[in-house]
């Protein structure tokens, strides 16, 4: 799984994440038609809260970075991206396992949207995750607490 630690984010690793997010969501916005190269950054830019981020570091370095941000009813897993160069090398799942495991504790439902057709939905579903609802760009999904993170 290498070595990763998470970090609480703070006001300047905006750009950084703005950067990743465009990099991650690239392919699967393309092919729904809606990537906008300045849109994709910005809509990071509005949403980022680092009261609620954490940044994912590999050897020390910048590598992603996850949210969880409260809402009324559960809280929202937002912002999930990890750089390509490590996709698919369990750092995502321990990230994924160690924040879902604080929600456990606090009995906390957990939410999220993914893209249509994209790879994350797999990971999601293999940490508990199924699907509330779908529109033709995204796939709604919830976790109750305790639910088993593979």
């Amino acid at each position: 799984m290498g070595d990763w630690e998470i970090r609480p984010a703070s006001a300047s690793d905006v750009e950084a994440v703005a950067e990743l997010r465009a990099e991650v969501l690239r392919a699967d916005l393309e092919r729904l038609g809606r990537y906008d190269e300045q849109r994709v950054r910005q809509r990071l830019r509005d949403g980022f809260d680092p009261a609620h981020t954490w940044v994912i570091e590999v050897g020390g370095a910048f590598a992603g970075c996850a949210a969880l941000r409260p809402a009324e009813d559960a809280h929202w897993l937002e912002h999930f991206y990890l750089a390509p160069r490590l996709q698919g090398s369990g750092i995502g799942s321990g990230v994924l396992r160690r924040l879902l495991e604080r929600c456990d504790r606090r009995g906390l439902l957990v939410r999220l949207n993914v893209l249509q057709g994209s790879p994350a939905r797999r990971l999601y579903e293999r940490h508990g995750f199924s699907v509330e609802a779908e529109d033709p760009v995204d796939v709604f999904m919830a976790r109750r607490p305790g639910r088993r993170s593979g």
